[in-house]
């Protein structure tokens, strides 16, 4: 789930890097870059035509809906995570939250998720950079359901 991403690389590369994790959709607020942008589509490397994505009007009303179903849990990639991100069990449903490239997700996305996980505790700096950080994600929930 996306939320606000601006810069059509990083979206491109997020859907390209979706599919090489097993990725079943990908969700976008309606604020996202265009994924029909040409830069866009060149970064997904013809993954657009093979995963499913759609753009939501209110990405607050869709993680109310996956709340109520509790068939998904929600992950927020956030600094004020209590865990990191390789600490959480993401065997069942899971939806991934990766926010703006300058100021993250914002502070309503980000407290509706269910859980809030940090990229990591190894250095002094974090992960900025959410195509990278989406991707880490995305292949830490398909190393666990492998």
């Amino acid at each position: 789930m996306l939320d606000n991403l601006q810069d059509p690389g990083n979206l491109g590369t997020i859907v390209r890097t979706a599919e090489g994790a097993g990725v079943t959709a990908v969700f976008m607020s309606n604020d996202c870059v265009d994924i029909y942008n040409p830069k866009t589509i060149r970064s997904t490397m013809g993954s657009i035509y093979r995963v499913p994505f759609v753009y939501v009007d209110d990405l607050l009303a869709l993680l109310d809906k996956f709340s109520k179903r509790k068939k998904v849990t929600t992950y927020a990639a956030h600094l004020k995570g209590k865990n990191t991100y390789d600490k959480e069990n993401y065997q069942s449903g899971t939806a991934i939250l990766i926010g703006n490239e300058g100021n993250g997700l914002r502070d309503e996305v980000a407290e509706k998720s269910g859980c809030l996980g940090s990229d990591s505790d190894a250095g002094k700096s974090r992960i900025a950079q959410c195509a990278i950080a989406a991707s880490i994600l995305m292949f830490e929930v398909y190393r666990q359901r492998r």
